[in-house]
């Protein structure tokens, strides 16, 4: 065990714990829909969620999840990490079923998911990174809120949750010469990837996707590729910009409207300040709406450094909810 303290320690012996694997698919969807039946997030991961943790080599599942089961053999609790292999931190994730909560299983989970970080930060012997633990939450979860800061766990960042009604008609956006809008194909996959890091090198806590992590974007289940775009320098053929977008139709269901969308949204720095991010979120729009959608939607940085949030209330979008990075130097 790298000479840390086991994982399986904290946890609660009333139920029996292994390693998610694929005959746990069902039941292990099944405690996330329970748990968010109750808990109402804005997004919750789904059984095709669930299969691309299995299939990540750099975070194992047999080492990187963990999940409870009654004497029934129904799943009550969950947690894994994920940890890129020269990244300064891990994130969290997890939930206890809505009928197991207040038993102190949701502090256990906390633990095993910080000693499994200390594991992976001895692992990947990363060269001056202390291990450090991230959690995410959304502003509405304050009984969740309350277990982090017990933990010791500090608020980060904040993050706004941003809709914009389609019917209110689309502005206006005129790219600057010399530059393209396409649309997004295999083809572009790459040149986006590449397009992503660079765009994001100098945003907080992002970190450089690999082909393994930008293969779970580009195949998530949620992923609409006739709704994202890319816009290309005409002269160099380099990738200026990008919006990759998504629809959850089951959230349409939950929620009582269709929204598009925007996952990533990037712009090269040669490349700011020629309405390049303008004219993708018009574009956007546009094809949310041909393909009946309500609204068209993102997440911000309430922080972030290129001026996003100012641009995204300048095109009409409106916060509507708010969420927390929290952490834990361990």
């Amino acid at each position: 065990m790298n000479g840390h303290a086991d994982p399986l320690a904290s946890l609660d012996p009333r139920l029996r714990w292994r390693a998610a694997g694929t005959a746990d698919l069902d039941d292990w969807a099944a405690l996330i829909a329970r748990t968010a039946a109750v808990e109402r997030p804005v997004w919750f991961e789904r059984r095709a969620d669930l299969e691309q943790v299995l299939e990540s080599r750099k975070n194992p599942a047999a080492a990187n999840t963990i999940i409870g089961f009654d004497a029934q053999g129904a799943a009550r609790a969950y947690a894994r990490i994920t940890k890129n292999p020269d990244g300064e931190k891990a994130i969290g994730y997890g939930c206890v079923d809505p009928e197991w909560q207040g038993r102190g299983i949701g502090t256990g989970l906390l633990g095993w998911m910080e000693a499994r970080t200390r594991q992976r930060f001895a692992e990947d012997a990363v060269a001056g990174a202390a291990a450090r633990l991230r959690l995410h939450l959304e502003q509405q979860h304050t009984h969740q809120a309350a277990l982090f800061g017990d933990a010791g766990y500090r608020i980060v960042r904040y993050y706004n949750e941003m809709h914009r009604p389609l019917a209110d008609g689309f502005p206006e956006a005129v790219l600057a010469a010399g530059l393209e809008l396409v649309g997004f194909g295999p083809e572009l996959h790459e040149p986006v990837r590449l397009a992503h890091n660079e765009a994001f090198r100098d945003h907080w806590g992002s970190e450089p996707r690999d082909e393994e992590a930008w293969g779970f974007v580009v195949n998530d289940p949620l992923a609409r590729p006739d709704l994202s775009a890319v816009v290309v320098d005409q002269a160099s053929g380099r990738v200026a910009g990008y919006q990759l977008a998504s629809h959850d139709a089951v959230s349409a269901r939950l929620r009582g409207y269709k929204e598009g969308y925007t996952d990533l949204l990037g712009v090269r720095r040669e490349f700011r300040g020629r309405g390049v991010a303008q004219a993708l979120l018009a574009d956007a729009m546009r094809r949310f709406a041909a393909a009946g959608m309500d609204k068209a939607s993102l997440d911000v940085d309430s922080e972030n450094p290129t001026g996003a949030l100012a641009l995204y209330t300048k095109m009409g979008y409106v916060a509507v909810n708010s969420s927390m990075a929290w952490d834990k130097e361990l």
